[in-house]
């Protein structure tokens, strides 16, 4: 039998285009140049920077800002602007070629996503993409020199490295900051904050949405059942996040507690933002309260929109698990979603992403469990974060033991590429049987 090229099979060609770069990356990073020390990084933390930076999770094992020389940090630039771009392409791109061989009767979340951004051809596509993230990127960038220069009166190159470094990471959802405290030095400062943090919301909602956003922008009613569910999605957990935040660390003297009211408001609404895949802290996260790292968790698995920078599992597939429950529970016979028919395709699809991401959580957490000493809730919260490619930590990420770090670095692979190559192997492998087999109910619950 003859073996066919990679590209005859589209739901591979995310995963070894990832996989190149994270190996071209790694390279880089292991030059003596890359380090601002003497002689070149460990493989394993040049690996583990480059699967940070290419995945857009954040997760760092040394200090970026110490660590890496003025070469290796524009490496890591570099490398996360291209995972940033590459996400959003190749999951439209995917969604084009899905699309393309099943046909418009299909209703699968690649073939949504390809009906929201409504381009017939790669080229509009990838252009469309280039223009909003450079465009985005850019105007972010602009604020945060200023800002810095006037502000803070850093000199004009280190303003304008900040400000693009940040700028970058930001809309990209990578996380990475060229300060070693991340944000924390700006905890107070909404002109530092809030332009980061319109980044991460506005690359995590995709594009897709904002495509559909520009063309109809005051026709809420013909939108798509994805947009619609996104930024549902998006306004109820980051208002969700952020109520949580504010209510369990208002009083914490080692969070929000020493803020004023505004610095808390500011504080908790950066911090719900940050969980959906943003990965900036402006506070010290190992001093937060239990309940506060709960609802992380379940902020960082969800995630934030599909063909975008953002990892998870994405919103649509939360809010379409919830409205198959209450379907159920109404006992209705089918599930529908603002007056559209959602089909059992694309129910069992979401259910699939949701149980694998889970069961490679799962696994992940036990490994660390068996070669480490720290807490669970630290633990479960490094797995998550890893592979949501969120990027905060508890600060126990420089303390794992080389497979710990393996295994972290495994899940950030996993968790970026991983529900975009599924999602499009179901759709392409989907297949009617010429029969069916009799039916039979087995007790549930």
């Amino acid at each position: 039998m003859a073996l066919r090229h990679p590209i005859q099979h589209p739901a591979r060609l995310v995963p070894l285009a990832f996989l190149g770069a994270i190996a071209v990356g790694t390279f880089l990073l292991l030059l003596p140049i890359a380090r601002a020390g003497p002689g070149g990084a460990p493989l394993l933390i040049a690996l583990f920077t480059a699967t940070s930076a290419i995945c857009v999770t954040g997760l760092a094992v040394v200090d970026v800002s110490t660590y890496w020389s003025g070469f290796g940090q524009a490496v890591i630039l570099i490398l996360f602007q291209f995972g940033g771009f590459g996400i959003m392409s190749g999951a439209t791109l995917l969604a084009l070629l899905v699309t393309r061989r099943l046909g418009l009767a299909t209703r699968l979340i690649a073939q949504a996503e390809t009906r929201s951004v409504a381009l017939g051809d790669v080229t509009a596509v990838l252009r469309l993409i280039l223009v909003v993230t450079l465009g985005v990127e850019t105007l972010i960038a602009a604020i945060l020199i200023l800002h810095l220069r006037f502000a803070y009166h850093e000199p004009w190159g280190q303003a304008v490295w900040h400000g693009v470094f940040h700028a970058v990471s930001a809309f990209n959802n990578a996380g990475l900051s060229t300060y070693s405290d991340s944000l924390v030095r700006f905890a107070a400062d909404p002109l530092i904050l809030v332009p980061i943090m319109m980044g991460v919301i506005l690359g995590g909602l995709g594009i897709p949405v904002l495509h559909e956003l520009r063309q109809k922008p005051r026709e809420p009613a013909r939108w798509s059942v994805h947009t619609k569910l996104t930024l549902l999605g998006t306004a109820i957990l980051l208002l969700g996040g952020f109520a949580a935040v504010l209510a369990f660390e208002w009083r914490n003297p080692t969070t929000l507690g020493p803020q004023d009211p505004a610095g808390k408001l500011l504080g908790s609404v950066f911090y719900s933002a940050m969980t959906r895949s943003g990965g900036f802290n402006a506070f010290d996260m190992r001093q937060m309260r239990p309940e506060t790292l709960t609802v992380s968790y379940a902020l960082m698995l969800i995630g934030g929109g599909s063909a975008g920078t953002a990892g998870g599992i994405r919103v649509t597939t939360f809010l379409l698990l919830g409205f198959v429950v209450l379907a159920e529970v109404r006992g209705e016979p089918d599930t529908t979603v603002f007056r559209r028919r959602i089909t059992v395709d694309v129910q069992r699809q979401a259910l699939t992403i949701v149980l694998l991401a889970v069961g490679s959580i799962t696994v992940g957490a036990l490994i660390l469990l068996s070669v480490t000493d720290f807490a669970l809730e630290d633990i479960l919260f490094e797995t998550i974060s890893a592979f949501a490619t969120v990027g905060l930590s508890t600060g126990i990420t420089p303390d794992l033991p080389p497979l710990g770090l393996f295994v972290v670095t495994v899940l950030m692979y996993m968790g970026r590429v991983g529900t975009i190559t599924l999602a499009t192997a179901l759709a392409l492998r989907g297949k009617q049987r010429p029969y069916r087999y009799p039916e039979e109910r087995p007790i549930v619950g």
